[in-house]
C-alpha cells in the first residue's frame, strides 16, 4: 500500500475526550474515529490490525475444534424470558420495536440463540461433543462508556459455545477453550494471565477471566508473585484479615451514649474503638426482604460476592427511610443485637468474635461487650468481605498483592443452565434424555485490540507486535520523485518485500522528513526502512526498529535484513 493511496489521519494533539493512553493513541494515529458516546467508526490502519487480530482468533478457534457459524444480532425476547436473563440482564438489553410494535432485543451475547440452534437441531450423545463460534457485533446498553474500546455500546467479540454429553467431556471442551485463549493473547503480544472469576448474570460452575496488567485497568486482581494464585477481586478470598478480632470472654452488652456518631471513623476518633473491633451493620433489600449484612468494621462489602451468595440479581442497599421504618434508627447506629425477623447474614471474619461494639438500633447509642455467637442470631456465614493486599493466600499462605488489569477475555462452565432452559437435550446411550452440559468463551476483540496499543507503547507512540500491526514495515522515502534513485530503490523494496508476504506501506508522501518519522513513529509500525539521498551517497540504507537500535546496511542487503528482522521478532 501506498501513503498517498490510502487514509491515515494522525493529529498532533490528543482530544480533550482521551482520558487513558490507548484511547488518545487509537485517535492520534488515525485507527478510529468517534461517532458519538460509545460508538467509533474503524480507519483503514485501525480496521487492519482489527483484521489480524480477528484472523489470529479464527485461526486458534479452528485449532481447538470450534466450528464457525454466525447468529442474528436480533434476537426475539422471549428466549431471553426463558433462560431468566430478560429481568437479570436488563441493564445492558437494547430493546428496539419494529414496525408492527413487536419487541426485540439487540444481542450483547448469544447463550440463547445457539441453544435454541442445538435444541433443534441435535437429538443424540452421538452428536456430542460440539462447539461453535462466531465474531460478530455486540450490543450493551453502557451507562458509562469510557476509554474507547474498552467499554462502548457497539463493539465486535468473539464467542464460542461448547455441547458435552457428561461432565468429563465438558471439562476437556473448557481446557481446550482455556489454552487456546493464551495462545491467542500470546500470539498478539499480550502479557496476558488467567484468574479465577465469579460467575455472575451467565451462572454456571466455575470461570476464569484473563486479564492484562494496566494501571488504567477497570478490574482489581488478586494475585501472589509465586504464582500460585489469581482471582478477580470480586472472588479473590484470603485467610482472613491481618488483625484478628477480640477473642476473650466478655461482660455483659452495655449500653452507652454516642451521639453524633454517624461513621466506623467517627467512633474509633472519640470513643477509642478500632475498626477492627466494630461491628458493621449494612441493610439490603433483597427479592422485596429485609437482609441484615454484618462485616467488622475496617472490612468492604463485595457485592459480588453476596450476589453469589444470595444466588439473586434482584438486590440493592436499602433506603435511610426504609431503615428507619425497619429498626427505628438510621445509618450509624444500626445493629443486629436482638433482631428476630430480619435474616441476618456474618461475614466469616466474624466468627468467634467477642467485646465488639455495634449500633444500638437507636440513634446516638451503641453496644459493647458484645458476643456476636452469643448476642446475635446469625442465620448465615459466608464470605462477603473484600479481600486486602497483604492478606495471606487461604491455599499456599502467601502474601497476596492486588493490581489493577483489564478483561480481555473469559470462560465460563455454564453446566445446564440455559440447556435446562430451552429445551438443548439430547438421548444418552440408554436412551434417556439428558440436557447438554455447556461452556461459553468471550473475547472481546476490539477490546483486545486496544489493550495492545494499552500494554504496548512508549513516549513516540504506538509499539505494535508484528503479528497485529496494520503495516510490518514501513519504507520512508525522503524523495518521492519518480525518477529519482531514492524512490527507484524504495519502489524495489517495496516490490520484493510485497513479493515475500510482508505488509509493507510505502511512504511516498510530498512531505518533510519531520512529519515523515513522527508518523511512522505515532502509528508504532515495527520496522521502518528510511532511505535518503545522503544515507543513500555513503552506500547505506537505515532499518529502524521501533523498539530497537538502528541498522545500517546496503541497499542489496536491506530486504534480506528486513526479513531476517521480523523472523526473529515475530511473535506468532
Amino acid at each position: 500500500m501506498r501513503w498517498s493511496q490510502t487514509f491515515i489521519p494522525t493529529m498532533k494533539e490528543s482530544p480533550a475526550e482521551a482520558e487513558i493512553i490507548s484511547h488518545k493513541l487509537l485517535l492520534r494515529a488515525g485507527l478510529v474515529r468517534k461517532l458519538t458516546g460509545g460508538l467509533y467508526t474503524f480507519l483503514p490502519a485501525g480496521f487492519r490490525a482489527l483484521k489480524k487480530v480477528e484472523q489470529i482468533v479464527r485461526e486458534e478457534m479452528d485449532r481447538a475444534g470450534a466450528l464457525e457459524v454466525l447468529m442474528p444480532a436480533l434476537q426475539p425476547p422471549d428466549i431471553w424470558e426463558k433462560s431468566g436473563r430478560l429481568e437479570s440482564a436488563q441493564d445492558v438489553l437494547f430493546h428496539v420495536k419494529d414496525r408492527s410494535k413487536k419487541n426485540w432485543v439487540l444481542g450483547p451475547t448469544h447463550e440463547e440463540v445457539i441453544t435454541t440452534l442445538v435444541a433443534g437441531e441435535l437429538s443424540s450423545y452421538r452428536q456430542l461433543p460440539v462447539s461453535f463460534y462466531q465474531v460478530q457485533t455486540k450490543f450493551r446498553d453502557e451507562i458509562r462508556p469510557r476509554f474507547g474500546l474498552m467499554r462502548a455500546k457497539e463493539f465486535i467479540m468473539k464467542d464460542a459455545y461448547s455441547f458435552d454429553i457428561e461432565d468429563e467431556s465438558a471439562n476437556a471442551s473448557y481446557k481446550r477453550m482455556y489454552d487456546a485463549y493464551g495462545r491467542i493473547f500470546a500470539r498478539c503480544g499480550l502479557q496476558a494471565f488467567p484468574v479465577q472469576a465469579d460467575t455472575g448474570v451467565m451462572g454456571g460452575a466455575h470461570s476464569h477471566e484473563f486479564m492484562v496488567p494496566a494501571d488504567t485497568g477497570e478490574n482489581e486482581v488478586v494475585y501472589s508473585d509465586s504464582g500460585d494464585y489469581a482471582a478477580n477481586i470480586e472472588k479473590a478470598t484470603s485467610q482472613g484479615p491481618l488483625k484478628r478480632t477480640l477473642q476473650e470472654s466478655c461482660g455483659d452488652v452495655e449500653k452507652f451514649e454516642t451521639t453524633n456518631v454517624k461513621t466506623i471513623e467517627d467512633l474509633s476518633a472519640r470513643f477509642d474503638v478500632p475498626a477492627e473491633h466494630q461491628i458493621k451493620t449494612l441493610v439490603y433489600m433483597v427479592d422485596g426482604k429485609f437482609v441484615l449484612l454484618l462485616l467488622r468494621g475496617d472490612d468492604q462489602l463485595e457485592e459480588t460476592k453476596l450476589g453469589s451468595f444470595l444466588r439473586s440479581a434482584s438486590f440493592r442497599s436499602a433506603t435511610d427511610s426504609e431503615i428507619h421504618e425497619q429498626l427505628r434508627a438510621y445509618p450509624g447506629s444500626l445493629g443486629a443485637v436482638g433482631v428476630e425477623d430480619i435474616r441476618v447474614v456474618a461475614d466469616n471474619a466474624l466468627k468467634g468474635a467477642a467485646g465488639m461494639v455495634t449500633g444500638a438500633n437507636q440513634d446516638g447509642y451503641h453496644l459493647r461487650n458484645v458476643d456476636i455467637e452469643r448476642d446475635i442470631r446469625i442465620n448465615d456465614w459466608c464470605d462477603i468481605r473484600k479481600v486486602k493486599a497483604g492478606e495471606l493466600c487461604l491455599e499456599s499462605g502467601n502474601p497476596l498483592k492486588i493490581r489493577r488489569a483489564i478483561e480481555v477475555g473469559h470462560v465460563f462452565k455454564l453446566g445446564t443452565k440455559y440447556s435446562e432452559a430451552l429445551g438443548a437435550t439430547v438421548l444418552d446411550e440408554n436412551g434417556k434424555s439428558v440436557p447438554c452440559i455447556m461452556g461459553c468463551y468471550g473475547i472481546g476483540v476490539t477490546r483486545t485490540l486496544q489493550a495492545v496499543i494499552e500494554q504496548c507503547f512508549d513516549e513516540n507512540g504506538i509499539n505494535w507486535p508484528t503479528s497485529v500491526a496494520p503495516y510490518q514495515v514501513c519504507i520512508t522515502a525522503l524523495d518521492v520523485e519518480m525518477e529519482s534513485e531514492v524512490m527507484k530503490l524504495a519502489l524495489k523494496i517495496y516490490d520484493e518485500l510485497q513479493a515475500e508476504g510482508v505488509d509493507v506501506i510505502l511512504d511516498d508522501r510530498p512531505a518533510r522528513p519531520g512529519i515523515k518519522f513522527k508518523d511512522s513513529e505515532l502509528i508504532g509500525f515495527p520496522l521502518r526502512i528510511g532511505i535518503g539521498e545522503r544515507s543513500l551517497a555513503k552506500g547505506n540504507v537505515e532499518l529502524k526498529p521501533k523498539t530497537g537500535e538502528m541498522i545500517l546496511c546496503s541497499p542489496d542487503e536491506t530486504v534480506s535484513k528486513a526479513l531476517d528482522w521480523l523472523e526473529a521478532n515475530s511473535v506468532n
